[in-house]
């Protein structure tokens, strides 16, 4: 571990976000503290930057005060922790328990003297009819999962502007890649077409802005140790079809006979088009 170097605590590192952000930061002349849930169900990567390791029933139910002793000597915060479980997390209550355990996360951060705030948002907040998103386009979260968001970027970017505390919040778009819960779809397509079974597929007209993980953890890496703030996008700025995509997959394997669009009726109340610009 580097001595006397500043220390970015991470929370949610064991998750499809957060552990590529601590590979990131790793590689950083920084050190880390992080706060994880459920430490021996999950590998951490080995780094001798990793100062200290929290260990939290609920990193959500922490008080105040509780992170305020979590945050001692920390000069960045990035939050990456929420509750995602895929099928579940756009309707759940839990979303409600992430936002007021990010309030006291906030407030403990402010009490133990961080500098610097770096949230994580979505691309749901916004008015997702206009098809082309910037950080200008006016939010309108239609979901549980998304109106806690806004409210959580609304709050902190009041607060600590108030109590001098830079903050920086990043929407996140259509991530995918290494460490993907396997019920989405590109490790859906993968295992398919690997067992050389037929993937069930809607007509795939849908138009994304799909992004690696690991590009998106640079991103926001980049942006944490930056001087940025305010809502900034973490996204391609491409437009690509699903179908597209599933086809890109698809030739790794040599197998696009196995897609088979229409299996699956299209959700019509799916925007047509989701694109961010960066």
């Amino acid at each position: 571990m580097a001595i006397n170097k500043p220390i970015i605590l991470i929370t949610g590192a064991t998750g499809f976000i957060g552990r590529h952000v601590l590979e990131e930061i790793s590689n950083k002349d920084f050190n880390i503290r992080l706060v994880v849930r459920n430490l021996n169900k999950f590998n951490l990567i080995k780094s001798d930057k990793i100062e200290k390791i929290i260990e939290t029933k609920d990193l959500f139910a922490e008080t105040e005060e509780q992170w305020s002793e979590f945050c001692k000597d920390i000069d960045t915060v990035i939050h990456c922790a929420w509750y995602a479980e895929p099928g579940k997390y756009l309707q759940s209550d839990k979303n409600i328990d992430c936002l007021v355990g990010t309030m006291h996360l906030a407030k403990g951060a402010v009490k133990a003297g961080v500098r610097r705030f770096i949230g994580i948002g979505t691309c749901f907040e916004y008015d997702l009819s206009g098809g082309l998103l910037s950080t200008n386009t006016p939010l309108k979260p239609l979901t549980p999962y998304a109106g806690a968001k806004v409210a959580t970027f609304s709050a902190l970017s009041q607060y600590f502007k108030e109590v001098d505390v830079e903050f920086l919040w990043g929407r996140l778009f259509y991530l995918y890649g290494e460490g993907e819960d396997p019920r989405r779809l590109v490790p859906y397509l993968k295992e398919q077409l690997s067992k050389g079974e037929k993937a069930d597929l809607t007509s795939g007209s849908q138009i994304r802005d799909f992004l690696d993980v690991k590009i998106a953890a640079k991103k926001i890496v980049d942006l944490s140790l930056g001087k940025e703030q305010g809502a900034k996008n973490i996204c391609s700025g491409k437009a690509i079809t699903v179908r597209q995509l599933a086809e890109k997959i698809a030739d790794e394997y040599g197998r696009r006979d196995l897609l088979n669009f229409g299996a699956r009726p299209d959700n019509y109340m799916d925007p047509p088009k989701v694109v961010g610009i960066p």
